[in-house]
């Protein structure tokens, strides 16, 4: 039995951990919901920290939303190539039994079968990279999205800042300006919050962009391990794979004429005992012959009997 080196619930729990998470996190902003409040909503002098807040809040909500629904995906490919690995050790007569017809093994295999019937050569390793683009296309978004995130909050914080700096242009014009200190202080308030939003979402999002990148790693490694250990002897044909059958073969004949020659030597010592048996036959014939005709000379000679009689 081969081992495969795969994780075959990676994603299921990947997605339990993401949950966990979550709730942790929603327990902790219900908990200090007034201070949050209080940074996020009250006393704002314009609507850009909300703008901006509920931007970067979007982003990382789509993100995570495609994230969820490739992990979903993930969890059922490797199910289907669990599948088909207790197929293969339970020595199956159908491989794809109960594995899904579109899934990344059940592609790979009937992949391999149509090259393997039209006698086109396997190259592994162009199957393994066209495998890997495709599945690469399904991240880029996340991918996307993990790498602006952090960029959100400091665009937020640089446009907040402008704000801030207008509101001291106009304290510096008029000591008196209350309105002045006001939009300062709204300003850089609203550079902390899309700093701290932009913080926290990326060091939720990041961490499980990497799981993502994990999963994906060891789903298609393991699919790459499957095709080279399970599917390749079944399929392909290699020069030295040819050459250690003809071997083999060649070992199989040497054996078969070995027996062949002990046979014939059997035989030939058969053949002489037989030769020996059939010489002693004739000569104890030959000499029972001679008995007769000695018993019936000496019968005619003791009843008298002529010739004839």
């Amino acid at each position: 039995m081969q081992v495969i080196s795969f994780r075959p619930h990676f994603s299921r729990n990947t997605l339990l951990l993401m949950l966990l998470v979550a709730v942790v996190f929603a327990g902790v902003v219900s908990w200090k919901f007034d201070l949050l409040r209080d940074i996020y909503l009250e006393n704002q002098l314009t609507t850009l920290g909300l703008v901006v807040n509920g931007a970067i809040l979007l982003l990382f909500a789509l993100g995570v939303l495609r994230m969820v629904t490739i992990f979903l995906d993930y969890v059922h490919e490797e199910s289907a190539l669990a599948r088909f690995i207790r197929n293969h050790d339970l020595d199956e007569e159908e491989l794809l039994e109960g594995v899904p017809e579109g899934s990344l093994i059940a592609r790979r295999f009937h992949t391999m079968q149509q090259l393997f019937e039209s006698a086109t050569p396997i190259n592994q390793a162009a199957l393994a990279s066209t495998l890997l683009a495709s599945e690469s296309t399904r991240t880029s978004f996340p991918k996307y999205v993990s790498n602006i995130l952090i960029l959100t909050g400091v665009f937020g914080t640089i446009v907040s800042l402008s704000i801030a700096l207008v509101g001291a242009s106009d304290l510096l014009e008029n000591t008196v300006n209350v309105s002045g200190m006001g939009l300062v202080i709204h300003g850089m308030s609203t550079a902390l919050s899309t700093t701290l939003t932009a913080i926290v979402c990326y060091l939720f999002y990041g961490y499980f962009y990497l799981k993502l990148t994990d999963a994906q790693t060891n789903l298609l490694s393991a699919v790459e391990q499957v095709s080279t250990t399970y599917l390749a002897p079944r399929f392909q044909v290699e020069p030295e794979t040819t050459l250690y059958e003809f071997t083999g073969l060649v070992r199989s004949l040497q054996n078969l004429v070995n027996r062949m020659e002990k046979s014939h030597k059997l035989i030939m010592k058969v053949e002489t005992q037989l030769l020996k048996a059939v010489d002693q036959y004739q000569e104890r014939s030959e000499k029972t012959d001679l008995d007769m005709v000695t018993i019936i000379e000496l019968l005619r000679k003791g009843f008298r009997l002529r010739d004839g009689e």
